[in-house]
């Protein structure tokens, strides 16, 4: 069996905000997003909300290049909103925004998502970040996306960034996934005996009219529809982009993990969807401070003490891929906390599903921004991946 590339690439989403009031810019102005696609040469598309913008980095080989790639990407987009009073926050929600108020792109693509979906779509006031990783050979994909799902609640409990929703503690660390798990055909995956199989199911949507293509699939990891991909989508967006870097730097070692595995004619037990369902529950309500399940011994364990398990297990990919600074980077946000921990020390005590103080709020909303462009000053315009 030939060994896949591994090759990386990151997408994240952000949310642009006044830096006088915090609040969402609902109609940033079309000469931003035109200065920014000309500084980063067509890698920063529109999203579905006119306040939101995406950029995805080139296929990488290294972590130091998609590194580089979300440094340069960050600092870009926030010099040139500055000129215009405004600022990019890797978050995935805003803390006090209305979804109501948020105008969407007008793009033949979001024109009929918002059609389709109606209020569903319109309440897409969420930011992502979703890991590519290259996976040349279809069967692979295929055996290697069903052993995956097991993790993605660990991932997700490393980024959690969205505990607020419209000016309320939402009691959950991801919010996002709850916005997002309105939409048809999202949440873990189904499994697939094969590519052919995955090919059928898909196929059937296609001719019965239901979607266009694969695109059209938002479950919490795919393969990709566009590239010889595995990609997952389960995590928030991290405002720290060390974190971002360690998160797709698991993901990536994780593949590499069971291809060894089926290498050797072994694989990762496969569970239940409705049992992984729950680790994924777990991890969106409690983050990092979550116990996940162990099915092998069938009790829950601290995540804290999960991480260094599955460091270990990760360690000789770690090696192979020259990134074990960045696998050890998931244990500091294990100890530390999220973003999301740290919005909710920020924001104070707070009294179950009551408003919050605008002013709590706000230095949330401060604390996102810097936090986006913390450690890119130094960044220079040139520091593009080579």
């Amino acid at each position: 069996m030939k060994e896949p590339s591994f090759s990386i690439g990151v997408e994240e989403e952000y949310l642009l905000v006044d830096r006088a009031s915090r609040k969402i810019a609902s109609s940033p102005p079309s000469e931003l997003f035109s200065a920014c696609e000309t500084a980063l040469e067509g890698r920063v598309s529109p999203e579905f909300l006119q306040c939101q913008i995406e950029v995805g980095t080139p296929v990488c080989m290294t972590l130091g290049e998609v590194k580089a790639e979300l440094a340069y990407f960050r600092k870009t987009i926030a010099d040139e909103a500055a000129r215009h009073g405004l600022a990019p926050i890797a978050a995935s929600t805003h803390p006090f925004a209305e979804w109501t108020e948020q105008p969407h792109t007008d793009k033949e693509r979001y024109n009929d998502l918002a059609r389709v979906m109606q209020v569903v779509a319109k309440r897409l006031l969420i930011c992502g970040m979703h890991v590519h990783i290259g996976i040349e050979d279809a069967e692979l994909r295929v055996d290697l996306f069903n052993q995956l799902t097991y993790f993605l609640p660990h991932l997700l409990a490393l980024s959690t960034s969205s505990p607020f929703w419209r000016g309320r503690n939402t009691g959950l660390k991801s919010y996002r996934l709850s916005v997002f798990n309105e939409l048809p055909r999202t949440g873990l995956p189904p499994r697939f005996e094969s590519h052919e199989d995955y090919r059928h199911t898909i196929d059937m949507l296609v001719q019965a009219g239901v979607i266009e293509d694969a695109t059209k699939i938002w479950w919490d990891l795919r393969p990709s529809d566009r590239f010889p991909t595995l990609e997952m989508r389960v995590t928030d967006v991290c405002p720290c982009v060390e974190d971002a870097v360690a998160i797709a730097a698991l993901f990536r070692c994780l593949c590499r993990m069971l291809y060894r595995l089926r290498r050797a004619n072994q694989g990762w037990r496969h569970y239940s969807r409705f049992l992984l369902a729950e680790n994924r529950w777990q991890a969106q309500r409690h983050g990092s401070a979550a116990n996940l399940i162990d099915f092998g011994q069938k009790k829950s364990i601290a995540f804290k003490n999960l991480v260094d398990e599955i460091s270990e297990l990760v360690a000789p990919d770690a090696a192979f891929f020259g990134c074990e600074a960045e696998i050890a980077h998931i244990r500091t946000i294990a100890e530390r906390g999220t973003s999301a921990d740290r919005q909710l020390a920020l924001a104070g005590d707070m009294t179950e599903d009551s408003l919050i103080d605008r002013s709590k709020l706000e230095a949330v909303v401060d604390q996102l921004v810097h936090e986006t462009q913390h450690g890119l000053a130094e960044v220079p315009v040139s520091a593009k991946a080579v």
